[in-house]
């Protein structure tokens, strides 16, 4: 795992047999069966796959959002049985509230928990900040770009202090150009809070740009098919010998190549 300029806290996520399937017209397909995986503390972990292979439906399970069928999730040791304040997750759409303030949509989960009106302050303005927001607190979510919503949706989850942060395909609908902006964003944030970060994404270069480690999913395999270790020095260069080979490698997984 690359170094980090903060220090990983927190605790390791397990994932022991883990199986879904969901019943449609009466007939069961089941999505995903046997997936173990642990993920250690700090660690940036890219999980690909074609469309049905199961990515943002194991997401939703370590979120707590959804149940599995077989098996297990745990962080620290302790079983995962529904939301908790140790996973944070932010989605494809920022989902922001329209008639609140960016301010107020980051301080949403913290004024939940009922914390003094200081301390709520003053993590907001260290997110926003973090997040490179915090001329846009008055700003509502409409005067907003994309990107700049999106960040919105990281400082809020951010602002919880989970411990893992769970990302389905938060870049999804960006431009090209934002899209590596934010790349290189969620990696000075990623190094930054040494938070662990669980991301879903349809894009090869991302994944490799990221992550410590690439799981692939596979629907013809009912679950994870690779698990691709990324020991490049970061930034990472994606013209480099050792990215290219490390995309290829992922690409001949879906019977592709960039030739």
């Amino acid at each position: 795992m690359s170094e980090h300029t903060s220090e990983a806290t927190g605790h390791s996520l397990e994932i022991r047999d883990l199986a879904k399937s969901f019943v449609i017209d009466g007939r069961e397909h089941r999505v995903f069966s046997g997936i173990d995986l642990r993920i250690a503390p700090g660690e940036f972990v890219a999980i690909v796959g074609e469309s049905g292979s199961g990515k943002t439906t194991l997401l939703r399970i370590l979120a707590g959002l959804e149940a599995a069928d077989v098996g297990s999730v745990a962080v620290g040791g302790r079983r995962v049985d529904g939301v908790g304040t140790e996973r944070g997750m932010v989605f494809q759409e920022p989902r922001l509230l329209p008639w609140l303030s960016v301010r107020k949509n980051v301080s949403l989960g913290l004024e939940l928990r009922h914390l003094p009106r200081r301390d709520i302050d003053r993590s907001v303005d260290a997110f926003l900040a973090l997040v490179g927001l915090d001329g846009f607190a008055s700003a509502y979510p409409s005067q907003l770009s994309g990107g700049m919503a999106q960040r919105v949706g990281i400082a809020r989850a951010l602002a919880t202090n989970p411990e893992i942060l769970l990302l389905d395909e938060p870049l999804g609908a960006l431009d090209a150009m934002t899209r590596l902006r934010m790349q290189q964003e969620l990696e000075r944030i990623w190094q930054e809070q040494g938070v662990t970060m669980i991301m879903v994404t349809h894009d090869i270069d991302e994944a490799v740009y990221l992550a410590d480690r690439v799981v692939v999913m596979s629907a013809a395999r009912d679950g994870v098919g690779e698990v691709m270790p990324v020991s490049l020095p970061r930034p990472r260069d994606r013209s480099h010998s050792g990215f290219i080979a490390i995309r290829e490698a992922l690409l001949h997984e879906f019977n592709l190549t960039s030739h």
